[in-house]
C-alpha cells in the first residue's frame, strides 16, 4: 500500500493530473484521490488546463454557430403556401440573424402565417400583442431558420415572375394585405389602391406582376405603387382583392370611416360609386 501511495505522490510532484495518475496506476479514482488530495497542481499546470478547456469550448462554439437543436424542413419546390409564408415575412415581417417574425393587426393573417410556418417548423412561435396599437406579433427565435428564410426570400424575389399565375396572385395579395390600402374619398372623387414599400425594386416587381393580370399601375416615388381607374379596380377585385377579414383601423384619429371596415368592402363601395 505504501508503495502505491509513494507512486501517487511522486507522480503528483511531477504535475500529473488525477485522470493521468489513474491511467498510469490502473487504480480507482477514489483510491488515487485519497493520497493526492492535499497536494494541488502547480499554478503553471492549472493555467495550461484552463487554456486547453477554453480552446475546446471555442471550437465547440464555432461548430455550433448558426445551428439550432430545433431543426426545420428545407424545401426546393415552391407552392402557394410557401409563397404566402415567405412573402408575408418579407412585407410585414422581419427576417434577422436570430430568426424571423410577423406583425399585423389582423388575427386572420397572423394565423395564416403561423399555419404556413407549421409546414417547415414544428415549434410554436412566441406571441405578443401591443395593447395600445392592437398589433400582434409572432416570433420564431432560431438562428438557422432565420438564415434559411432570408435565402428563400431572396430566391422568391428573383423567381416570382417565372412562377405559375396562382403563385403570383398569392404574392400580390400578401403584398396588398400587408402594405396596401384602399383610398376612397367620395367627396374628393378619389378612388385608388395604394401599396407601400421602401425597396423600389420590389415595387417594380409588383407593377410587372399586376400587368400579367392586365392591371396597370404607376410607381409614385419615393415608395408606393398606385392603381386607379374603374377598369383596373374591377380587375384587381376579380383577380387579386384583399383577403377576407383584413380590416382598416377605424379607431385611428384620422380615419374617415370611423369603423373597422374590411379593405375589400371599401374597394366594393369605391367601384359601386362610379357613375354607370
Amino acid at each position: 500500500m505504501n508503495g502505491f501511495k509513494e507512486q501517487c505522490l511522486e507522480l503528483r510532484k511531477k504535475d500529473y493530473t488525477l485522470p493521468e495518475i489513474v491511467k498510469i496506476t490502473g487504480r480507482s479514482k477514489t483510491s488515487v484521490y485519497f493520497h493526492i488530495r492535499d497536494f494541488p497542481l502547480s499554478v503553471k499546470k492549472l493555467s495550461a488546463i484552463r487554456e486547453l478547456q477554453g480552446a475546446q469550448i471555442r471550437v465547440y462554439a464555432l461548430a455550433r454557430k448558426g445551428k439550432s437543436v430545433r431543426g426545420f424542413r428545407r424545401f426546393s419546390e415552391w407552392n402557394r403556401e410557401r409563397v404566402l409564408l415567405v412573402s408575408h415575412l418579407l412585407f410585414d415581417g422581419e427576417i434577422y440573424h436570430g430568426g424571423c417574425a410577423y406583425n399585423n393587426r389582423s388575427s386572420i393573417l397572423i394565423e395564416q402565417v403561423a399555419k404556413a410556418m407549421k409546414s417547415m417548423y414544428d415549434f410554436e412561435p412566441k406571441r405578443y400583442k401591443n395593447p395600445f396599437t392592437g398589433v400582434s406579433r409572432i416570433a420564431y427565435y432560431n438562428v438557422a431558420l432565420g438564415a434559411y428564410v432570408k435565402i428563400k426570400a431572396r430566391e422568391l424575389l428573383q423567381t416570382i415572375c417565372h412562377f405559375p399565375k396562382s403563385f403570383k396572385r398569392e404574392f400580390l395579395q400578401s403584398f396588398f394585405d400587408d402594405e396596401g390600402c384602399m383610398d376612397f374619398r367620395p367627396e374628393n372623387n378619389c378612388r385608388r389602391i395604394r401599396g407601400y414599400q421602401k425597396d423600389a425594386g420590389v415595387l417594380k416587381i409588383i407593377q410587372k406582376l399586376l400587368l400579367e393580370f392586365e392591371i396597370t399601375s404607376r410607381i409614385q416615388m419615393p415608395n408606393e405603387v398606385v392603381i386607379v381607374g374603374k377598369e383596373n379596380l374591377v380587375k384587381f377585385q376579380r383577380e387579386i382583392n384583399f383577403s377576407r377579414g383584413v380590416r382598416i383601423n377605424g379607431m385611428r384619429s384620422n380615419s374617415i370611416w370611423k369603423q373597422s371596415l374590411e379593405k375589400r368592402e371599401i374597394l366594393r363601395r369605391a367601384i359601386a360609386s362610379y357613375q354607370t
